[in-house]
């Protein structure tokens, strides 16, 4: 557990907070910088840190300072509500950020929406936000629009039948069940429907069964963490041979190099624009934010920039974009603020929330993705 006192603002926003406004805004983060989604919560919570205190540097909030009150729930959903109970209570944050995973973003939410403060999840099932819940908005693409994706590239191919290998976790297990409630909709049968535990280090016995399942034309395995870069390794090892798609949990670097850039030569995903950020076009809108971002951090840090570390950035910049608008530290008044966000341009997309949307993306905010000589390419 660290607190830092730090200023600032997401890359590229310019709110100001009129004069008169509180002295200290305190914003809450509880992330899994460590444990087993430390892949996802490091680049995350380095995010956060370079944000506020580059904004600093630069006079931060109409020369108010942000203080980030920052825990690391080792991704335990127990830890998560501990701490997001602290924050309120204690720290008394006019708003929290983090949930890396979808079981602590359900504890941190449980917390928020208790005492009606504006939580901004950075995972990805679809049953934060859905049903809406008054003061839970999220960044990541849900599950369900990874599923509409992928079937919709899948569809364009010709594949009618396919094979699923998916993770027991609380992502993969969200994404499978979403998948299968729209997979009809593209006008796809699942025949073969595998799992594993993501503490699993081989997948060989379920993707045999798969390769031996009568009329398999391509194979999609949701999950996030170490789980799919064993699954593709194995895919590789069993010479299965068939069109190979991943869901948007793996959509980094980090996955090409677990996985081994061989292993995961054709592999498709949707991603992000961050992960093609040198690719974009000048006209396109989330060029500056991706750019800008995309230099910053890699400086930063000296690693590559990634999709979660992303998801912290536009969470960043969606509450302080919040708050500027909004002219007032009120957790009601900043969750109003969020919700009235329109066109708001960040890593994953172009936020427009609204009553009955506090996602704010549509699929356009996915690209399609394949990894091609240990890179990724666009495909659509």
């Amino acid at each position: 557990m660290t607190t830092t006192a730090l200023a600032g603002l997401a890359l590229g926003t310019a709110a100001l907070l009129p004069s008169g406004a509180s002295a200290e805004i305190k914003i809450g983060a509880s992330i899994s910088a460590t444990g087993p989604a430390a892949f996802l919560g490091d680049p995350e919570a380095k995010t956060l840190h370079m944000l506020v205190e580059k904004a600093n540097a630069a006079g931060g909030l109409d020369g108010e300072p942000i203080t980030l009150v920052f825990y690391d729930d080792g991704g335990d959903p127990n830890k998560a509500r501990t701490f997001a109970t602290r924050l309120i209570e204690d720290d008394e944050v006019v708003a929290i950020i983090g949930g890396t995973t979808t079981g602590t973003s359900m504890s941190i939410l449980a917390v928020a929406e208790d005492a009606e403060v504006p939580f901004i999840s950075l995972a990805g099932a679809i049953d934060i936000i859905q049903p809406v819940k008054p003061f839970t908005f999220k960044t990541p693409h849900t599950d369900r629009m990874a599923c509409q994706k992928i079937f919709d590239d899948m569809k364009k191919q010709g594949y009618t039948k396919i094979g699923m290998i998916s993770g027991t976790d609380g992502f993969g297990a969200s994404m499978q069940a979403q998948c299968k409630t729209v997979v009809g909709d593209y006008g796809i049968e699942i025949v073969a429907d595998e799992t594993y535990d993501p503490r699993d280090s081989d997948m060989t016995a379920q993707l045999t069964k798969i390769k031996g399942t009568p009329g398999v034309q391509a194979v999609l395995n949701p999950g996030f963490g170490q789980g799919p870069s064993i699954v593709t390794r194995n895919y590789k090892q069993l010479a299965i041979g068939l069109p190979f798609y991943q869901s948007h949990g793996v959509a980094s670097a980090g996955f090409i190099e677990l996985a081994g850039p061989d292993a995961a030569e054709g592999v498709r995903l949707p991603g992000t624009a961050l992960l093609v950020a040198d690719l974009l076009a000048d006209g396109d809108p989330q060029k500056a934010p991706v750019t800008s971002y995309k230099t910053a951090y890699e400086a930063a840090t000296k690693t590559p920039v990634g999709t979660f570390g992303g998801y912290a950035h536009d969470a960043f910049l969606i509450l302080t974009d919040a708050i500027g608008r909004a002219g007032s530290t009120e957790p009601g008044d900043i969750r109003d603020a969020i919700e009235a966000t329109s066109g708001l341009a960040g890593t994953t997309g172009i936020y427009t929330f609204g009553p009955e949307d506090h996602l704010g993306l549509d699929l356009s905010a996915f690209r399609m993705l394949e990894i091609r000589d240990g890179n990724w390419v666009p495909v659509d």
